[in-house]
């Protein structure tokens, strides 16, 4: 009886120190058995005591009238599948008649409490069908992307979601977006995961980094163009509207209208085009917006102007033409001059990570999730890289990219250099690199020993 009492208490032991130090190995050995275990057992009671039960039947209250029996209890939402992740568990349930998936998604802090799961979050499937996910650890805390990720061209695993999901960057279907972040809140490993998953895809990388080039220079061998300072800036936004309209010509030239040809074979963007004649498409990376907004004499207002009309021309106009923006900076709002506002209409997709005040926030997020804004301001100050992402639609999530230092995010840019398009209406602008060095070359010279 002692021994077996040791070998529990070694097993218990063992298992609270996998808990605390290996979460995920925990969860996936002896967590997610718990975990269903539980949720099974305590769903009926935890659904009634969360109000997501409905009266049963008038039929089934009437025939127990007429029989003398006990009336039937509250009806919860039906299981239709309960599905264990790496991460979490996945509870699909069919509504009863009088529910809605709001009340569902208003007791998921209730159902984490009650089911003892660190988080759960849900979302509708289709009409009387809800998904909750429920997580069995902090899964942002050390993220670890999955090995199997669902790429396809010009959509780029990026972040985890808290709810242990993949968070894409999918140009194709949010072409233009915004990223937010206050200095050392981890918008810059953001962006360094950014650019190292569109490095292996067919896809011509524009940078414009007017802090003298410190963040994408380094980059360098996989960019097409690249600009750091203002003036350059101006030109390099300039040819790629010039390029953008000769695209536009080339759709035009290829759009195969005639009565014989069906709608669906009809070319409005590049995409619809042969592949042996579709231009590569092209992500415009800028680093700090404000450094392109900013002036102090009247020959940089007017460099101003114009370098803010060609953003807002390409963020009107270049999804069509394959050219799509990723503008990051601190602050985003009505100070940085006229235009500001027009162009931040235009960037669908917001990412904002520790901000410095809620006006930061509200400039990412107020006008299309307002309860994203105060999540955002939450955002502890230890916690970098962690951030807040939404859409036009309204739903946003939690997310952290994985980190990734600028050693690395170099060293998978100069292996995929042979990738980098050569983009004639950029060709003033590519950056001039050497050849990588074989080894280690020393920063300064050793002086010769005297005789």
């Amino acid at each position: 009886m002692t021994r077996f009492m040791v070998a529990v208490v070694v097993v218990v032991a063992a298992a609270g120190l996998l808990r605390w130090r290996r979460p995920a190995w925990y969860w996936l050995s002896l967590g997610v058995t718990f975990a269903t275990v539980r949720v099974l057992v305590r769903y009926a009671s935890v659904m009634d005591a969360c109000g997501l039960t409905v009266p049963p039947a008038r039929w089934r209250l009437a025939l127990a009238r007429m029989t003398g029996r006990e009336a039937p209890e509250f009806r919860p939402p039906r299981i239709l599948r309960l599905r264990p992740t790496r991460t979490g568990l996945v509870l699909r349930l069919k509504l009863k008649p009088g529910q809605d998936a709001f009340d569902v998604a208003a007791a998921t802090d209730r159902l984490r409490h009650s089911f003892g799961l660190y988080g759960v979050t849900s979302r509708e499937i289709r009409s009387g069908v809800v998904e909750v996910r429920m997580t069995g650890y902090d899964v942002l805390k050390r993220v670890q992307m999955p090995a199997r990720l669902d790429t396809r061209p010009m959509r780029i695993p990026v972040a985890l979601r808290e709810d242990g999901s993949v968070h894409y960057r999918d140009y194709r279907a949010v072409p233009h977006g915004l990223t937010l972040g206050a200095t050392e809140s981890g918008k810059s490993v953001y962006q360094r995961n950014l650019v190292a998953g569109l490095a292996p895809h067919h896809v011509a990388l524009v940078g414009i980094d007017c802090k003298q080039g410190v963040e994408l220079f380094p980059l360098a061998r996989r960019f097409s163009a690249l600009a750091d300072n203002p003036d350059t800036a101006l030109e390099l936004l300039e040819a790629l509207v010039t390029h953008m309209e000769e695209v536009y010509q080339l759709i035009r030239a290829e759009q195969r209208i005639s009565v014989a040809v069906p709608d669906a074979e009809i070319a409005a963007d590049i995409w619809d085009l042969p592949e042996d004649i579709r231009p590569v498409p092209v992500v415009v990376l800028v680093d700090e917006v404000a450094e392109l907004a900013l002036y102090a004499t009247k020959d940089e207002e007017k460099r101003r102007d114009r370098i803010i009309t060609a953003l807002v021309r390409l963020a009107q106009l270049g999804r069509a033409s394959g050219i799509y923006l990723e503008i990051c900076g601190q602050r985003f709002g009505s100070e940085l001059g006229k235009g500001i506002t027009m162009l931040r209409a235009q960037l669908t997709g917001r990412t904002a990570h520790r901000v410095n005040d809620e006006t930061s926030a509200n400039m990412a997020f107020g006008d299309i999730a307002p309860d994203a804004v105060l999540a955002a301001i939450q955002i502890p100050a230890e916690t970098r890289g962690l951030a807040i992402a939404a859409d036009s639609t309204g739903g946003w999530h939690r997310v952290r990219a994985p980190h990734t230092s600028l050693r690395e995010a170099v060293n998978i840019c100069n292996k995929h250099a042979h990738r980098t398009p050569d983009v004639p209406a950029l060709a003033a602008f590519r950056p001039a690199t050497a050849a990588v060095p074989s080894a280690r070359v020393r920063l300064s010279k050793t002086a010769p020993a005297s005789a």
